[in-house]
């Protein structure tokens, strides 16, 4: 969209707080944004002259825009991180936060277990987290267990089969680890009470749990039951020992969350801080991917509201390290110069700076690889194919079908000379129709660098395309149609004598047989063979492939089983057609009247009838 086409349009924006959402020709969302007065807001992007090409790109692509007016600025923050979290537009912030968080689930049932879980299903159970660390939450289970006594069993509970007597004490319960409520000793109040103190200690609120034990403990010594109060005296030592250790800041300082941020380039990273009764019951560094050269305050504020709904944030003050116009006019922002919640945002830097250190650290080890046998292998490939640079990153592509039909494509990813599996892509074929291993090819090529050129991310050095001229020439003409010849290098793998083709070449590179540079392009080409056949394997499992004999009319998916299970392959079938046998080998298994309808059908194929083979 234009400036002059925006003009158009410009005075029937609302001149109200909402949010505005940027689509591209093929109607794909490509950023949403909030305002506090929309048509100011969009104006500004067809008005100003950017300097970020990022930003220029955006508006080039807008085709159309929608609005959404609500009724204040905080509405249109929620309504934005609401947005960008479902659909990802490209062009906005991407807080990397797709981890599954553990949490503690309090059970609904008669006397509710409490357990560690990573699945929130809408069963009426209470979910409190989440949580960052399995350790941490399997230590504050321990914790629990030592203080709060409640049952890990799975019996079932009900007033009638405690009745019944169905149900004896375990060693838990001689242990004092549990108090029986299976056989009646304990009742639902007091099993309640103990889990209204299970919150209070996960909610950080050590204190009210200790002033519970501190009235139990009072209770058994004014009945004289003197063992039962000195058992208490010990869970109450012991959570003040752990109070002890947990907290960092001043206990009166109440409830507050901490963050800081770190900016390098396009990557930001974040980190939370959760305080509860001056104790850090969580701490979350999370990475977040810019597109537009956002600035510190607008990434700070999205991660904040983000971070606080992934975990439940019920603070009413945040500390950060500048100031930034957070729309909830109920919530204290707070830009410390001294004190204890200076120490807690210096804490908070420390461990951003941490994690940036270590992610730099894995990287390196990366880089140099742990075993030096690996990277001379990949310098001895460089050198063997004249590559221009060290090829630590790797592609192959491959097609598969089965019998002639039903083609998909693969590609795997080597990096530093090892699988990188979570770079491995499949690609169901969309635009070709029938068999064409060459257009098939070319499809898959020019939608994995298309992508990767969109997304402005990092080529591979190399490129192998397994097959001969006509696989690579196919692959060549979807990079010419990209414009990214010089990117990288493609070369082609001949399936029958391990020759590699490059493109422009009418000559093959015929490498040792058993050079080490060969034996890795083989591991290379034998994994995508492995990749692609697992996922033809996974399609046809599911029935998304259609068999097809199921195209003859009268034939449907029972009698297509029956007939391939019988003769292996459609190819089995129709040769035996061929023969003049397929009437009669055919009617013994799915009848005269069936079997004439097959026979026809092939019949008609092997005369030259247009029959289509496999989906479109």
């Amino acid at each position: 969209m234009t400036a002059g086409e925006f003009q158009h349009i410009a005075a029937t924006i609302p001149a109200e707080p909402g949010i505005y959402k940027y689509f591209d020709e093929s109607d794909k969302l490509l950023y949403v944004g909030k305002a506090k007065h929309l048509r100011k807001r969009v104006s500004s992007y067809f008005t100003k002259t950017f300097t970020s090409y990022k930003t220029h790109e955006l508006v080039q692509r807008i085709a159309r825009i929608e609005f959404m007016i609500v009724n204040s600025e905080q509405d249109a923050f929620l309504l934005e991180n609401t947005l960008i979290k479902q659909f990802q537009p490209r062009y906005n912030i991407n807080l990397k936060d797709d981890k599954t968080y553990p949490f503690i689930v309090i059970k609904k049932e008669p006397f509710p277990r409490v357990f560690l879980t990573r699945k929130k299903i809408t069963d009426g159970s209470e979910y409190l987290g989440p949580f960052t660390s399995v350790k941490k939450v399997s230590e504050l289970l321990e914790f629990i267990r030592q203080t709060i006594p409640l049952r890990n069993c799975s019996l079932n509970l009900t007033d009638n089969n405690i009745k019944k007597g169905k149900f004896k004490v375990c060693l838990e319960y001689h242990l004092g680890n549990c108090k029986g409520p299976c056989e009646g000793l304990q009742t639902l109040e007091n099993y309640d009470e103990d889990l209204a103190q299970l919150k209070n200690l996960l909610r950080g609120n050590l204190a009210q749990v200790i002033r519970h034990f501190k009235e139990q403990m009072k209770t058994y010594v004014a009945s004289l039951a003197f063992e039962k109060a000195e058992l208490i005296n010990q869970k109450i030592e012991y959570l003040k020992n752990y109070q002890f250790r947990s907290v960092v800041a001043n206990a009166r300082a109440g409830n507050m969350d901490v963050f800081s941020i770190l900016k390098e380039k396009d990557i930001a990273y974040v980190n939370f801080l959760m305080i509860r009764n001056g104790a850090i019951i969580q701490t979350e560094t999370t990475k977040v991917e810019t597109h537009l050269d956002e600035s510190p305050e607008e990434i700070l504020l999205f991660s904040i509201a983000r971070l606080r709904a992934t975990f439940g944030s019920d603070a009413t003050e945040i500390v950060v390290p500048f100031v930034i116009e957070y729309p909830q006019s109920e919530i204290k922002i707070s830009v410390p110069k001294g004190g204890d919640r200076k120490k807690l945002l210096e804490l908070s830097e420390k461990n951003v700076r941490h994690y940036i250190e270590e992610l730099k650290n894995k990287e390196r080890l990366q880089l140099n690889s742990t075993k030096p046998d690996k990277r001379m292998m990949l310098e001895r490939l460089q050198l063997d194919l004249q590559l221009k640079e060290l090829p630590v990153h790797i592609e192959c592509f491959d097609n598969s079908n089965f019998q002639g039909s039903y083609p998909v494509s693969a590609m795997v990813c080597f990096r530093n000379g090892e699988p990188s599996k979570k770079d491995y892509r499949h690609f169901n074929v969309k635009t070709v129709k029938g068999i064409n291993d060459f257009a098939t090819m070319k499809e898959a090529v020019l939608r994995r660098y298309k992508r990767l050129k969109e997304e402005e991310q990092p080529f591979p050095q190399l490129v192998i395309i397994d097959g001969g001229k006509g696989q690579l020439s196919a692959a060549i003409e979807a990079v010419q149609e990209l414009t990214i010849q010089g990117q990288f290098t493609l070369i082609g793998l001949a399936k029958n004598e391990e020759e590699l083709f490059f493109a422009g070449d009418s000559a093959s590179l015929k490498l040792p047989y058993t050079s080490e540079s060969l034996k890795f392009i083989r591991r290379v080409r034998d994994e995508v063979h492995r990749f692609g056949i697992a996922f033809h394997r996974q399609k046809r499992s599911k029935g998304t492939f259609k068999n097809e004999l199921e195209d003859i009319p009268g034939i449907g998916k029972t009698i297509a089983g029956l007939l391939l299970k019988e003769f292996r392959s459609v190819n089995n079938i129709r040769e035996t057609i061929r023969q003049g046998k397929g009437a009669i080998e055919i009617g013994k298994i799915i009848g005269i009247s069936k079997a004439k309808l097959v026979v026809s059908y092939f019949m008609n194929d092997t005369e030259g009838g247009t029959k289509k083979m496999g989906p479109e």
